[in-house]
């Protein structure tokens, strides 16, 4: 079984030191660099703006992730793109036409991804399937790091892995929520190719991200 794709979410970093935590991950071996935009009102926190992705951009050539929670989601897709995204990730729910906000993704060259929150249905998956690059699965609300794993996430990534695979997509499976080395291989025998992980990548500093992220990949 390929090793997953670890994507280290900043939102657990020292934000007073945010250009040299991406610099470690990048040395550490991350894979790509998962950026959660929270806007205060689609979920219960404010995070980052599109300045502060494009002063990040110069510290890796590493793909940027950036997980939009934020409604409407259109407007900032130009700017988050120009900023230095490579993958936009968008909710069904943070817009009136999913179908169109994943076109305009790619039509600005970025990979489109759509994610689902623990209660959002997979139905809306088929609909779109052939316009999505990445699926996200939340595996715990969105809103805030270091909450605990929903176990019954397993099951929702084996039916998306099956979507996908009926679609005959190689989108990539992405898992974010509480993801640690202890559950991080049951997530890929669900069938979930990426991972992202905040607290279990930031947990002893720089000197223990290596070690961090290689227990993550198994």
């Amino acid at each position: 079984m390929p090793s997953p794709l670890i994507c280290p979410s900043i939102l657990a970093s020292d934000f007073s030191r945010l250009g040299e935590e991406v610099r470690a991950l990048d040395e550490a071996g991350a894979d790509w660099i998962h950026v959660d935009v929270m806007d205060g009102h689609f979920v219960p926190n404010l995070t980052i703006g599109p300045d502060v992705v494009k002063a990040l951009r110069s510290c890796t050539d590493k793909p940027f992730d950036v997980h939009l929670m934020v409604a409407p989601v259109d407007p900032w897709l130009e700017a988050y793109r120009k900023a230095g995204a490579d993958v936009l990730s968008v909710h069904p729910e943070s817009g009136p036409h999913l179908h169109r906000t994943l076109g305009r993704i790619r039509d600005l060259g970025a990979r489109a991804g759509v994610v689902f929150n623990p209660a959002t249905p997979l139905a809306i998956l088929e609909e779109v399937v052939e316009l999505v690059d990445l699926v996200l699965i939340m595996s715990v609300n969105p809103g805030f790091g270091g909450q605990s794993f929903i176990r019954a996430s397993l099951a929702k990534i084996e039916r998306v892995r099956a979507i996908l695979d009926r679609a005959g997509s190689d989108a990539v499976l992405q898992v974010d929520g509480g993801v640690t080395a202890d559950n991080a291989a049951a997530c890929v025998s669900a069938g979930a190719t990426a991972l992202v992980a905040g607290t279990a990548v930031f947990r002893g500093g720089p000197a223990a991200y290596a070690a961090n992220i290689a227990a993550l990949k198994g």
